[in-house]
C-alpha cells in the first residue's frame, strides 16, 4: 500500500462517516436525556467504568471497594493509558478528568477509524485486489461505527483508544514496520487486558517473516517491544500487591473474572431460555450473535485474511466469549475486533451506492436509538 494513502485527503471520507454517525448518536443521547430527564454529558463521562477511570486519574492506584459478598473490587484492574491521558489533558485544558476522558476518546476514535481504514485497504489489496480498496475501507468504518454498541465509542472508556492503538499495530505489521508495531502494541497493552492479542499478532508475524529469511534487528526489536506494556503493568501490580507475577489474577478474581472458556457464558444463557418469554427471547438472540460472530470469524478465514489479523481478532474474541464474567459486557468486549466487519465491508462496497447509503443511514439511527436506551437503562457494565 504505497504510503500516500495513509494521507488524510484520502481518508478523509472514512473520517467524515464516522464522526457523522457519531454526532447522530450524540443527537440522540443528548435528545432522549432531554425527554426523560436524563445527562448525556455524565451518561459519557461519569459512569460504570468511567468513574474508576477518572479516580486513577485524579488519585492514582490503590482505591479499592469490599462487596457485601467479600468480594474485592480493586482500581488495580483498570491499566493506566487511559487515566494517564486524562490526567494529561485536564491538566492542559482544566477540563474534569471525565470530560478529559471524553476528549481523549473523540480523538482516538479518529484514530482509530483512520487505522480500520488503512488495514482494510491494505488487506484489499493484497486478498480481494479486484475490489475497490478506497471503498471498502470507508464501508469497515462505516459499519464499525454503526455497531449497536458503537456508543461506547463516544465514552470515557477505553476502547476507542485500544481499536486505535490495535489498528495501527496492525497496519505497522502488515506494512514491516516492526519497532512502530511493537511500541503500538506495547501501549495497547497499558490500555486493556485483550492487549495480548496485539502482541500474539506481531509475534506470529514476526515469526512467519523471520521465516522467510527476513531476519533483522527490526524484526527482533518489534517482537521485543511488543509485550513491554502489559509485562510492566502486570510486573507492578504484583510489586504494588506483594503477590508477585499472580497480582493482577488476583486482583481479576476479586472482580469475578477468570476464563472458562465459555462455560459460565452458557450456562447464563441457558438460564435465561428457562426463565419466561421476554428472558428467552433475549436468550436466543444472545446465542444468534454469538453464532453470527463465529460465522463472520470463519467468513474471515476464507476470505484469507493475513494471519496477524486472524490470530489478533481470534484472541480479543476469545477473551471476549470465553470470560467467565460480567456477560452484558460481551458486545463492547468484541467492538475492537473489527477485522471481524471486513466480509461486510467488501458485500457493500460491492452495492450501488445509494443502496448501501440507505443501508448505513438506517443502521446508524438503530444504532443511536440503541446506544440511546441502553446508557439510560442498564448501560455497560
Amino acid at each position: 500500500m504505497p504510503v500516500e494513502d495513509l494521507g488524510w485527503r484520502r481518508a478523509a471520507p472514512a473520517l467524515a462517516v464516522y464522526a457523522a454517525v457519531r454526532l447522530l448518536g450524540a443527537a440522540v443521547l443528548y435528545g432522549w436525556g432531554a425527554a426523560v430527564g436524563s445527562s448525556a454529558h455524565t451518561l459519557l463521562s461519569a459512569r460504570w467504568d468511567s468513574l474508576w477511570y477518572a479516580r486513577i486519574a485524579a488519585e492514582g492506584y490503590g482505591y479499592e471497594v469490599v462487596l457485601p459478598n467479600g468480594d474485592v473490587h480493586a482500581n488495580l484492574a483498570f491499566f493506566p493509558l487511559l487515566p494517564w491521558l486524562e490526567r494529561l489533558v485536564s491538566g492542559a485544558t482544566g477540563l474534569g478528568y471525565g470530560s478529559a476522558g471524553l476528549a481523549v476518546s473523540a480523538v482516538a476514535g479518529l484514530a482509530a477509524a483512520w487505522g480500520i481504514f488503512a488495514v482494510a485497504g491494505a488487506v484489499c489489496r493484497e486478498r480481494w485486489p479486484e475490489a475497490d480498496a478506497r471503498r471498502v475501507g470507508v464501508w469497515a468504518v462505516a459499519v464499525w461505527a454503526a455497531l449497536p454498541v458503537g456508543v461506547v465509542q463516544s465514552m470515557a472508556y477505553s476502547e476507542a483508544l485500544f481499536t486505535a492503538l490495535a489498528a495501527w499495530a496492525l497496519y505497522a505489521v502488515l506494512r514491516g514496520w516492526w519497532p512502530a508495531a511493537g511500541l503500538l502494541a506495547a501501549g495497547a497493552g497499558l490500555t486493556r487486558p485483550v492487549g495480548a492479542a496485539v502482541v500474539a499478532a506481531v509475534w506470529v508475524a514476526a515469526a512467519l517473516a523471520w521465516r522467510r529469511g527476513g531476519r533483522s534487528w527490526r524484526i527482533a526489536a518489534g517482537a521485543a517491544l511488543a509485550p513491554a506494556g502489559a509485562a510492566a503493568y502486570v510486573v507492578w501490580v504484583g510489586a504494588f500487591t506483594g503477590e508477585g507475577l499472580l497480582g493482577y489474577l488476583r486482583v481479576q478474581e476479586g472482580w469475578g473474572n477468570g476464563f472458562d472458556g465459555g462455560l459460565a457464558f452458557a450456562r447464563f444463557a441457558a438460564a435465561m431460555l428457562a426463565e419466561g418469554p421476554g428472558p428467552a427471547a433475549a436468550g436466543l438472540a444472545l446465542g444468534g450473535g454469538v453464532l453470527l460472530v463465529l460465522w463472520l470469524y470463519a467468513l474471515c478465514v476464507r476470505q484469507r485474511q493475513p494471519a496477524p489479523l486472524l490470530v489478533y481478532t481470534g484472541i480479543v474474541v476469545a477473551l471476549a466469549l470465553g470470560a467467565s464474567g460480567y456477560f452484558g459486557s460481551k458486545p463492547r468486549l468484541l467492538l475492537p475486533a473489527f477485522p471481524l466487519l471486513f466480509p461486510a465491508a467488501l458485500a457493500l462496497a460491492r452495492w450501488r451506492p445509494g443502496r448501501a447509503a440507505a443501508l448505513l443511514g438506517a443502521a446508524a439511527l438503530v444504532s443511536a436509538a440503541y446506544g440511546a436506551f441502553w446508557l439510560n437503562g442498564s448501560g455497560p457494565p
